[in-house]
């Protein structure tokens, strides 16, 4: 299904992570601003999982978080750290976390699926905002900078550091998901969406193609949390509020789910527009994202891929 609109995607994809590798080389702000924008993408990545089985995860925060107070936890009770080893353990433990709730949520679908995963995602917030002795509440906890290697930085140049991890393991992620849904099991998982009780009669169960994209979703959930907790230096409550998946979803709807660039197409969209609308228009910012969702969702359903693919076809049509 996707195979014969990767090659023009890819393409633009290529130059996407060639210029996040460059761009903030000639203007330093943009080191931060193109590390949250990768950091988030790999998140998305996630949710464009589940889109495929035509599943929205309106609690998908409750990983993102995970992945940093993972990150927070290990800086507050162990000290030091290293941004590998911070990945790893954010990671590793959000996809045991996804899995223990994905052995529950795969049995529905639709918007029992999405409200269920909200429910879980609405305790977790509860318990770091009320376990204060712990999680320091709504204050949060902060997240000293890591070494990289057992190599320390200073923040100038920690920020140009921690940008190219995320860049390495934005490419990973990108290429690692869309050969997944390139796979037989990506078919499967898209079939889920589509015709759930023909996957069933074939002898292969839904549930369990659901629970390997719900929990590899979750990974990429943790991974991402971590990044940003790592960035911001800090790991709040916030991240696992419901405005917090709500914006993963916003920004997978801004995208496009029918490639994994989608993931970073909206993220950039997404976080451009609030980092400059928020320095010009500070209490409005809101507002033009609402619009440019809008705008969106009415003229290009299918998000800034769909774009993308409408002007092929009718370039194509020309002919």
């Amino acid at each position: 299904m996707m195979s014969g609109r990767i090659k023009p995607v890819t393409t633009i994809a290529t130059i996407f992570f060639l210029a996040s590798a460059v761009a903030p080389l000639f203007v330093a702000s943009w080191a931060t601003l193109f590390a949250l924008i990768l950091a988030k993408g790999i998140v998305v990545l996630g949710i464009i999982l589940l889109l495929q089985a035509g599943q929205v995860s309106f609690g998908h925060a409750m990983f993102f978080a995970t992945g940093a107070y993972t990150a927070a936890f290990w800086g507050k009770y162990v000290g030091g750290g290293d941004i590998v080893l911070f990945i790893a353990l954010g990671g590793i433990t959000s996809a045991v976390f996804g899995l223990i709730v994905g052995l529950f949520v795969v049995r529905y679908r639709e918007i029992f699926f999405g409200m269920l995963n909200l429910a879980f995602s609405m305790v977790l917030w509860s318990l770091l905002e009320k376990m204060f002795h712990y999680t320091n509440g709504a204050d949060g906890i902060r997240v000293p900078r890591p070494a990289l290697l057992g190599l320390s930085f200073t923040p100038e140049t920690f920020q140009y550091v921690i940008l190219y991890v995320s860049l390495l393991i934005a490419v990973v992620a990108f290429y690692g998901v869309q050969r997944y849904l390139d796979s037989p099991l990506g078919h499967m998982l898209r079939a889920v969406k589509s015709n759930e009780t023909r996957l069933e009669y074939l002898g292969t169960s839904a549930r369990r193609v659901l629970l390997i994209g719900y929990v590899i979703s979750a990974f990429l959930g943790g991974i991402g949390g971590t990044l940003v907790a790592i960035i911001q230096q800090i790991a709040t409550p916030e991240f696992g509020f419901w405005t917090k998946s709500g914006e993963f979803v916003f920004i997978a709807i801004l995208g496009g789910s029918a490639h994994a660039f989608g993931a970073f197409a909206g993220a950039a969209m997404f976080e451009c527009v609030r980092f400059y609308a928020a320095a010009h228009l500070a209490d409005t910012w809101q507002l033009i994202l609402g619009a440019v969702l809008i705008v969106i969702i009415l003229y290009a359903p299918n998000g800034l891929i769909g774009l993308r693919q409408r002007y092929g076809q009718a370039k194509q049509g020309g002919h």
